[in-house]
């Protein structure tokens, strides 16, 4: 057998490498002659190839033999030192994931907008990649992504309970849905309004079961099984769900519902108990990248705090007031008597200095204290009706606390 030597180069690239090796390599009636070796190159393994086969060849991150009668097979990954963060590529989540962390000034920076690829200034060590939220899930797992930005309905249908993902941050507010049980209006359903009824139903049977439509493959028939209907045929379809029982080729769908408002057209109803899972936007990474990829942890710690004093401060307002008084404590016992203005852990009260008569005196004092913007109104009222004055009103960008308690929760399901 001929041994391919001097094949790579560390200079080249691995595009580079890749096309040299794709040359170099020689045939003989479908078979690969040679061993390929080398102790330079980081991107390709050593492999000997000694049945007829067709190569594969992924730079920077596998090499795969692919023989006639058996199924592909991964090797070991090559090491790599950047982060790699998955967001959705396209769509409302896509739109409102960049708008989230624009606010948290984390701007993603896309070069070409063909490109898979782009980059957070403020992270320099973290390479963005845009995929399906699907596909982020996937490859959370086989480690090909270490932090990911997805819905919770997608990460517990294709997590299916993988214990190497975790929740690091569980409600982005954004993305809100739900994934329900509904079933037509009228006819065999006009009277069932639970999925304790439904499940009581004599009319499902092993020859003539409930069926049911989803893209959920796994999180649907693991519901219904739970709720105890025994008799179900399952039907895999990706859109139009709602269209499925009117048409007479299912008798239940299994989809997310946001407004209900297309179940509602669609002469399609929810049941109570029919909800499998609440979700929105949620910020998971993978067990085995946190503990062992040198810089994940401190980027994921970054972006918690980031994203979660963000959170805190939406809808939130910083409200400030003069108010005359004595002294600071008689000012903030008046204030504290109001039950709207008790602010995070209560007002900041400050002398106001003004010149009287020659002289530096105290008549008023200064009020900071936050509010909820539902609340506004409501609070200034208050603030009137015990002598504040000159109100302002701002917005707050972030609220940072002494250590948000999601850290503590991630930093013990790693056991640190």
């Amino acid at each position: 057998m001929e041994t391919m030597k001097g094949l790579f180069n560390p200079t080249l690239t691995p595009q580079q490498q890749m096309r040299r090796l794709r040359h170099e390599c020689r045939y003989a009636d479908g078979q690969i002659q040679g061993v390929i070796k080398s102790s330079t190159s980081p991107y390709v393994e050593r492999r000997q190839f000694r049945r007829p086969c067709r190569y594969a060849i992924a730079c920077c991150s596998t090499v795969t033999a692919i023989g006639q009668d058996a199924a592909p097979t991964a090797t070991a990954q090559v090491e790599r030192s950047v982060v790699r963060l998955g967001l959705p590529s396209k769509g409302r989540m896509a739109e409102e994931t960049f708008n989230l962390l624009k606010s948290c000034q984390l701007t993603v920076r896309q070069l070409n907008p063909r490109q898979y690829t782009a980059d957070i200034p403020l992270l320099p060590n973290l390479e963005v990649w845009f995929q399906r939220p699907k596909d982020i899930v996937r490859k959370l797992q086989s480690g090909d992504l270490d932090l990911g930005i997805v819905g919770y309905d997608t990460v517990s249908e294709y997590g299916q309970g993988n214990e190497d993902l975790v929740i690091v941050h569980d409600a982005l507010e954004y993305g809100a849905c739900r994934l329900a049980l509904a079933i037509p209006k009228e006819g065999i359903f006009e009277n069932i309004n639970s999925i304790d009824e439904l499940s009581r139903m004599t009319k499902w049977t092993a020859e003539r079961p409930l069926r049911v439509v989803t893209g959920f493959t796994y999180l649907g028939p693991k519901f219904l099984k739970e709720k105890g209907l025994k008799h179900v045929a399952i039907t895999t379809a990706d859109g139009a769900l709602e269209s499925y029982p009117a048409m007479g080729t299912a008798d239940a769908i299994v989809d997310l519902v946001s407004s209900g408002t297309t179940l509602r057209e669609n002469n399609l109803k929810e049941v109570e108990g029919g909800t499998v899972l609440q979700s929105q936007a949620v910020f998971v990474a993978s067990k085995r990248s946190l503990r062992s990829r040198e810089g994940v942890l401190e980027i994921t710690h970054e972006m918690l705090e980031r994203l979660e004093a963000h959170l805190s401060a939406t809808g939130e307002i910083m409200v400030t007031a003069n108010m005359r008084g004595n002294s600071a404590e008689e000012v903030a016992e008046r204030v504290l008597s109001q039950t709207s203005l008790s602010g995070l852990q209560g007002p900041t009260v400050s002398p106001v200095y003004c010149l009287r008569d020659g002289k530096v005196k105290v008549d008023y004092y200064a009020i900071n204290i936050v509010v909820p913007q539902k609340t506004l109104y409501k609070s200034i009222q208050q603030l009137r009706s015990i002598g504040g004055s000159g109100v302002l009103v701002s917005k707050l960008t972030y609220i940072f606390d002494e250590e948000t308690p999601r850290w503590r929760k991630l930093l013990s399901q790693l056991g640190m």
